[in-house]
């Protein structure tokens, strides 16, 4: 397998999660501003998933650029990665109709931190082929914002059961964290050119 079509595998699986997602939005019933009003809680978890997918979408192109061969771990580590992006259409569904409840928010939480976890996989699997002195291990090295991540998430899904606006928070400001591009893979790969 080479680089290309895992890349294009990937950015097809997402483009469908990213669709599937929006098709979950009902049109509101009223030709009024007023019939948007009980959308909002719908259109804010959109809002909030589709951020992660990009995020997600977009690191994932970065890390691909530190990979020179395919191993099975590698497509493995990747499947589990778009199992558990393929499940936030689901979630996002189920938050947002149920005005974060306490119990979908907390599942919401279980999927992403799935995603955070299959993502330090599939980077350990390309990490396990290139070698520990390749430019992705020098550049994720103690992964901060990695572990700062896995913490919120960790936090938010008991605190969604004392109230979903803190977990919903905590699943924000996580978004906060990585939504600045992390250039640290950029940087190791001039270094090593």
């Amino acid at each position: 397998m080479t680089k290309g079509r895992l890349e294009a595998f990937s950015d097809g699986v997402l483009a469908i999660i990213i669709t599937i997602m929006v098709l979950e939005m009902k049109v509101p019933h009223g030709d009024d501003l007023a019939a948007l009003l009980p959308l909002w809680p719908t259109f804010l978890s959109y809002v909030l998933s589709f951020v992660y997918l990009a995020i997600y979408w977009n690191n994932h192109h970065h890390l691909m650029h530190t990979v020179t061969h395919i191993s099975s771990g590698v497509m493995w580590g990747n499947m589990l990665l778009l199992f558990n992006l393929s499940l936030i259409p689901f979630v996002t569904g189920w938050m947002g109709e149920n005005h974060f409840a306490q119990v979908p928010t907390a599942i919401y939480g279980v999927v992403l931190l799935g995603c955070a976890l299959s993502w330090v996989v599939l980077q350990n699997a390309i990490i396990r082929v290139e070698g520990k002195d390749s430019a992705l291990a020098k550049a994720v090295g103690r992964d901060r914002k990695g572990r700062i991540s896995q913490v919120c998430y960790i936090s938010a899904i008991p605190l969604a059961f004392v109230h979903p606006g803190i977990a919903g928070a905590l699943f924000a400001l996580v978004a906060l964290i990585w939504i600045i591009p992390d250039t640290r893979i950029a940087k190791q790969l001039q270094k090593d050119a």
